[in-house]
């Protein structure tokens, strides 16, 4: 979980080296392991990170040859190595190992169709100097989160909303209709926050925004549902097990020790068994269970636990879980 935030300008007012790492300060939780900025007239990017990928040479921003362009970046690209090997052979050279890098030289060769062709949860800013021109993407079921708002003639974003509250000249007011559906619904809806004049990006969308031309939001991607019925329930079996298959090896490139979330059900059995047949160690399973027996479903994590034969690691949450909360 890493973080990332900016400030771009749309008008005469300037953006701050210390706003930027203010933000990012705020943040510190989401990516332990590094910080970095890029400021120049008029924009500021910077992240917080957490080291899955490439360790030694993954510093963000990073930037392609000539440092026209520069990429901060949350999330992973699960298919960045078939995707960095295409770019490879069209003569973009590479100067890290990490899957950010393969996004700067996306954008190179694509624009905004670079994220027609990613694969992974993600949210990233894309600053193209030439262009003078800010691109920022959310992956197509927003598991990566980006907040944006314009005030005082600026754009900025961030992965959480406090990074937003960190500039003084958002007001910290209540969006009464967005708290409203998060009681209701128990969520906010897919374009706004509890905080009024401050957006979420929407899944699948894409925003691009400069002086010239301002802010636009386009969507790059939306589900499509078209069943068919005629196939076999063997056939169904087959797929869904594949698409699993698949699923899981592709989340299993990382250069950290990977575990799962174990609690029993179909969903996390189904990924901790796919790993265990096709993961070359033990795999290391995680559950969260409760004092009260009548919530507490530790067990079917444990039968799933034995069955698979994994590093298992429980937690029990007691009544007063909120004292200990810091």
């Amino acid at each position: 979980m890493c973080g990332i935030a900016g400030l771009l300008s749309l008008g005469d007012k300037p953006v701050f080296e210390e706003e930027i790492q203010s933000m990012c300060d705020a943040m510190v939780h989401r990516g332990p392991d590094d910080a970095g900025y890029y400021v120049r007239d008029g924009i500021a990017l910077g992240m917080r990170r957490l080291s899955i990928i490439d360790l030694s040479t993954g510093h963000q921003p990073v930037h392609n040859e000539d440092r026209s362009i520069w990429v901060v970046f949350n999330g992973e690209i699960y298919n960045f190595k078939s995707l960095r090997a295409d770019l490879e052979r069209q003569g973009h050279c590479f100067y890290t190992g990490t899957d950010t890098e393969v996004i700067v030289h996306l954008y190179e060769q694509y624009g905004e169709r670079c994220v027609g062709k990613m694969r992974g949860m993600f949210a990233f800013a894309v600053w193209d100097e030439r262009r003078k021109t800010l691109m920022l993407a959310r992956d197509r079921l927003g598991i990566k989160p980006v907040f944006y708002t314009v005030v005082d003639g600026r754009l900025a974003f961030g992965s959480e909303l406090k990074v937003l509250l960190q500039l003084r000249e958002i007001e910290r007011k209540l969006n009464w209709a967005s708290v409203n559906h998060l009681f209701s619904a128990m969520c906010t809806s897919s374009s706004e926050s509890i905080v009024e004049g401050v957006h979420k990006l929407k899944p699948g969308h894409i925003l691009t925004a400069s002086a010239k031309n301002r802010i636009r939001v386009s969507e790059y991607w939306d589900v499509v549902f078209d069943p068919d019925y005629g196939k076999s329930k063997q056939y169904f079996v087959e797929r869904l097990r594949d698409l699993i298959e698949e699923s899981v090896r592709l989340r299993l490139i990382a250069d950290v020790p990977l575990g799962a979330f174990l609690s029993g059900g179909i969903d996390s059995s189904s990924v901790v068994a796919t790993m265990a047949r096709i993961g070359s160690g033990r795999v290391k399973t995680f559950s969260l269970g409760f004092a009260e027996q009548e919530f507490n479903e530790l067990e079917y994590a444990r039968q799933v636990s034995r069955k698979f034969e994994t590093d298992h690691h429980e937690l029990v949450v007691e009544p007063n879980v909120l004292d200990i909360i810091d």
